[in-house]
């Protein structure tokens, strides 16, 4: 248990959680693909347009049959943004690519579409998007550019569930998308992510990898009377039980959503003035932007302010958290070339960002009491 009186994040229950895993302990399938997995394809594929959505036990997973399917090859390069977590690229290097590291916009902290071009180089097999906060990148820019250039754009939508740029659903850009539904997120299952698929010649080999290399899902659809080894794969299938949970969630959605954007509009409003008086920035959207409201920053002066913010709002029972710290000065991305002062951005904004409690249980008592503890800070 948390010693803090309010935790930086709380797992929520929509209400049907529990009973649907009981339904799904009853039907007597608790393994993968079973008929709450398929509700889950299904909400996901409607709810979005997408040709087809697999569930998967995490992001990451969805990110690395993602490099599976683009077929990449050592010494490939796949140019993604420096500040973002390391499963990003992490899917992309074991299959032995290269990551390149772009910059962030000082204003969204997505990568800086300005900045792309310049990092294509005969190698490059993709360009890997994060919205950040679940407020897009500037897709139309960066979809003109990879196509100009014949490359692949996967997105990793891990924050941005429901958001959208100029009006369509983000994780509906590029050939590939992925979702996460951890804990922290606005959606969950505890642990768990979907690939969704927008290009409909990666769905059958994406359906074989995940089931181990193996044309299992074929067989059950009644195209072939067994099903055998076809090529390399792996487990990458949730249980029904975990399917189940996710299915409570999506089913409350909106209310989950309605829940988030309160508290969000709540400490926007309620520190706007106190960020004016004291040059501390928060989050910005741009008008073509819809986002979820999955997270809350504010950026700091400096990493001194930001360490003492922390320390003050700790001192109140209250845990804030930074977040990524730029992955070209981390150890492994010294290893592919990577140098202190190549994302001087990103370097800049790791030092000065720190995130305040954000999850749907969160009272208008508790949003009172960090709202004064925040503004009774001065940097």
């Amino acid at each position: 248990m948390s010693n803090y009186r309010i935790p930086f994040n709380k797992p929520c229950l929509s209400g049907m959680e529990m009973t649907y895993i009981a339904q799904a302990v009853q039907n007597g399938h608790i393994s993968g693909d079973g008929p709450f997995s398929r509700k889950c394809h299904a909400w996901l594929e409607n709810a979005f347009g997408v040709p087809k959505v697999l569930l998967t036990t995490s992001c990451t997973h969805a990110l690395e049959l993602a490099a599976f399917l683009l077929d990449l090859k050592p010494g490939d390069e796949v140019i993604t943004p420096a500040f973002t977590f390391v499963s990003t690229i992490n899917a992309f290097v074991i299959r032995g690519a290269r990551p390149v590291f772009a910059d962030i916009r000082r204003d969204t902290l997505n990568l800086d579409e300005k900045q792309l071009e310049k990092l294509i180089s005969p190698r490059t097999r993709a360009i890997l998007v994060v919205h950040y906060a679940g407020v897009g990148c500037e897709m139309d820019t960066i979809l003109d550019i990879a196509q100009r250039h014949h490359l692949p754009v996967i997105e990793d939508n891990a924050h941005g569930l429901f958001g959208r740029y100029r009006g369509r659903a983000l994780g509906t850009f590029g050939c590939l998308a992925t979702q996460s539904f951890h804990e922290t997120k606005n959606i969950t299952c505890g642990e768990g992510g979907a690939l969704l698929i927008n290009d409909p010649q990666y769905i059958e080999r994406a359906e074989i990898l995940r089931e181990k290399g193996t044309n299992r899902s074929r067989f059950f659809r009644g195209q072939v009377d067994k099903y055998t080894w076809v090529d390399f794969g792996s487990s990458y299938l949730p249980s029904d039980v975990l399917a189940a949970f996710l299915y409570a969630q999506l089913e409350a959605h909106q209310t989950i959503q309605e829940k988030r954007r309160r508290i969000w509009q709540t400490y926007y409003t309620g520190l706007s003035e106190w960020a004016e008086e004291n040059r501390i920035c928060l989050p910005y959207v741009p008008p073509h932007c819809e986002q979820p409201h999955h997270m809350f920053y504010l950026l700091l002066p400096g990493l001194a302010q930001r360490q003492a913010f922390i320390e003050h709002m700790k001192q109140r029972g209250i845990l804030a958290v930074f977040h990524y710290l730029p992955l070209n000065v981390s150890e492994m991305g010294q290893r592919y070339g990577g140098r202190p002062g190549d994302c001087p951005v990103t370097e800049e904004i790791s030092d000065r960002l720190v995130r305040l409690p954000l999850y749907n249980d969160l009272s208008e008592d508790d949003l009172d009491y960090i709202l004064e503890a925040v503004r009774s800070f001065r940097p």
